[in-house]
C-alpha cells in the first residue's frame, strides 16, 4: 500500500458513499476527485462468473429490482438502475445532479479495477470478499485471475483484500502470497479469539465501535506488530481517536470530510 505521511490513508468506503450511490461507478470517480488515497468495494460473483460491487447478497435496498446477486447473471444485473434509490424523488428535483447512464449500471470489479489503474495518481483499491456464498473458495480465484490480469497480485500490488472469513484470507494467500490481506473484526470477536485467526503479517481491521469501546485492543495490536486499519469511520472525534491509536487506515464514507479533518490542526 502507498503510505500517507504524516496521517492515516483514507480510503472511500463503495466509494464517497456519503453523497453518491454507494458502489456506482460515479460514487467512485467522486471519491478519487476529493482525494482519496484509496477506494474500498464488496464483492460477489454472479451466476455467470463475474465479480460485481455489491454489498448485500440481495440487490433490494439498491437497486429497483428483487433477486439474489448469485442466482443471477451480470445481464440481467444490468437491466437494474443501482442509483436512483439514493435520490428516489430526483425527478420531482430540478436541481437534483444529472447521473450518467453508466453510473446507474451495475458496477463490475474490472471495470472499477480500470478506472483505479488508468486514474492520474497512484490510488489503493481494497476489496472484501463476502461470505459464506454458495460459490466459496471460487470468489477468491476470480478475484485473484483478476488481479493477475493487470499485474496486481505481486508485493507491489496496489490492492489488497479483506474479510470477516479467515478461511478466504487463506485462500487468497495460497494463490497470491504476497498480495496484503486484511481480517475484519467486529464486537462479536474477542481478542482472543481474533488473534488465534490471524496469519502472519495479516493486518487488523477492527470496526470503529469495537475500537472506540476498546481503545487497549490497539495497544495490543501494535505490542505484537499488527497493522490496523479501522472501518467506518465518519466522526470527527473518532477520526481523532484513530490518529491516537496510530490507525495506519481509515475506511470513511466520506472521504473529503476526512481528508480536510486530517489536514487540520492536529488533535489533542
Amino acid at each position: 500500500m502507498q503510505r500517507v505521511e504524516g496521517r492515516p490513508q483514507v480510503v472511500a468506503h463503495r466509494g464517497a458513499s456519503h453523497d453518491n450511490p454507494e458502489h456506482t461507478l460515479g460514487a467512485y470517480v467522486a471519491a478519487l476527485d476529493a482525494g482519496a488515497d484509496g477506494v474500498e468495494c464488496d464483492v460477489r460473483l454472479t451466476a455467470d462468473g463475474h465479480l460485481v460491487c455489491v454489498h448485500d447478497r440481495r440487490v433490494d435496498r439498491t437497486a429497483n429490482g428483487r433477486g439474489v446477486v448469485s442466482t443471477m447473471e451480470l445481464a440481467q444485473l444490468d437491466q437494474l438502475d443501482f442509483a436512483s434509490w439514493k435520490n428516489p424523488w430526483a425527478d420531482l428535483d430540478d436541481e437534483a445532479p444529472e447521473l450518467a447512464e453508466d453510473t446507474r449500471r451495475v458496477l463490475t470489479l474490472r471495470r472499477l479495477v480500470e478506472t483505479v489503474r488508468d486514474y492520474a495518481r497512484p490510488v489503493d483499491l481494497v476489496i472484501e470478499t463476502k461470505h459464506p456464498t454458495r460459490y466459496a473458495g471460487l470468489v477468491e480465484r476470480r478475484l485473484v485471475d483478476l488481479l493477475a490480469s493487470v499485474g496486481w497480485h505481486g508485493a507491489e500490488s496496489p490492492a489488497r483484500v479483506m474479510s470477516f472469513s479467515p478461511v478466504a484470507l487463506t485462500r487468497v494467500k495460497k494463490l497470491a502470497p504476497d498480495l496484503e490481506v486484511v481480517l475484519l473484526i467486529d464486537r462479536q470477536f474477542s481478542w482472543q479469539v481474533a488473534t488465534s485467526m490471524l496469519g502472519p503479517g495479516w493486518i487488523v481491521g477492527p470496526g470503529i465501535d469495537l475500537l472506540r469501546e476498546s481503545p487497549k485492543l490497539a495497544r495490543r495490536l501494535h505490542k505484537r506488530g499488527r497493522r490496523m486499519h479501522v472501518w467506518t469511520v465518519n466522526d470527527p472525534a473518532d477520526l481523532d481517536l484513530c490518529v491516537r491509536l496510530g490507525a495506519e487506515v481509515v475506511i470513511t464514507d466520506d472521504p473529503r470530510q476526512a481528508l480536510d479533518h486530517l489536514h487540520g490542526p492536529p488533535c489533542v
